[in-house]
């Protein structure tokens, strides 16, 4: 058993399997690579959202690929935003600050963090919106979040990231579940933006480390295994654009960011389990078959 190091593709080193320049990895030497994870082209080896394993070298198995070129463009999923960013704008014009604090005291965030946010109201839809939008902060979608708390999406948009305003682009970055975990890590004075949910997102944050270029990310993981599984996907694949990525969960018993700040929590509570969280790295292991004879 062998452990190898992986590494992003470039320009002058895409990926072995699809040819292109971004989004995969490779291990082994850049003239002779022994697998890449590509995020194009499939494999019978899927590696969640860092894509499907393709052994390259002779001493390991190998999976003929399953043809599918898949497009990552993420300027291709906001092709359509001209009415969202009306209807987005009309939804911030629409609350009423009475309300917003009612809402900012039921969650236990603050006025200010949400309204970062860019929190609107749907009077149609008796919900609280959210915009989503890509790494350069373009409209890809409207989230809903209903009085009893049920989420939901306006029709015609995208998934996309909770972007708070005046984002720092240097430092440590937190990556959060969702707009009122977001808000929680922004209350206590992190430099944080939102995924959509446990799972998605992956390939729009990458464009944010990208473009942020932050000393460290941490992925703030919910506390039951849904929320741990999508946060060891998510810092697999960031691993190959941070140097440092870490992944932290509340203490047992409770279940997201935001009520572990109603617990109490302060940002030097989150500060050390941020310290104490190891490194992750990005490992696969190549076993050889043997051949038994009977």
């Amino acid at each position: 058993m062998t452990r190898s190091t992986w590494q992003r593709v470039s320009k002058r080193r895409p990926c072995p399997v699809c040819k292109r320049p971004d989004w995969c990895l490779y291990t082994g030497e850049p003239s002779n690579p022994e697998a890449a994870i590509c995020q194009r082209i499939e494999s019978a080896k899927f590696c969640g959202e860092a894509g499907w394993l393709h052994i390259l070298h002779r001493n390991g198995p190998t999976w003929s690929p399953r043809v599918r070129r898949i497009e990552l463009s993420a300027a291709r999923i906001g092709a359509k935003t001209t009415d969202l960013a009306k209807l987005a704008a009309d939804f911030r014009a629409a609350v009423q600050p009475e309300a917003l604090d009612k809402l900012a005291a039921s969650l236990g965030v603050s006025v200010a963090s949400l309204s970062r946010l860019c929190i609107g109201w749907s009077a149609h839809h008796r919900a609280w919106a959210f915009s989503m939008s890509n790494a350069a902060g373009n409209l890809l979608g409207i989230r809903l979040r209903l009085v009893g708390g049920k989420k939901l999406s306006v029709k015609g948009g995208h998934e996309g990231l909770f972007i708070p305003g005046g984002i720092d682009a240097h430092g440590l970055l937190l990556i959060a579940e969702g707009p009122t975990d977001t808000a929680a890590l922004l209350d206590l004075g992190f430099n944080v933006v939102g995924r959509p949910s446990c799972s998605g997102g992956a390939k729009l944050l990458v464009e944010v480390v990208r473009r942020l270029r932050p000393s460290g990310v941490v992925v703030v993981a919910d506390g039951d295994a849904p929320g741990q599984r999508g946060a060891e996907n998510l810092a697999a694949v960031l691993v190959a654009y941070c140097p440092v990525v870490r992944i932290i969960t509340p203490p047992t018993g409770i279940k997201d960011m935001r009520v572990w700040k109603r617990h109490g929590a302060t940002g030097a509570d989150v500060s050390a389990a941020i310290n104490a969280a190891p490194i992750c790295k990005l490992a696969v292991r190549f076993q050889r078959r043997v051949k038994t004879h009977g």
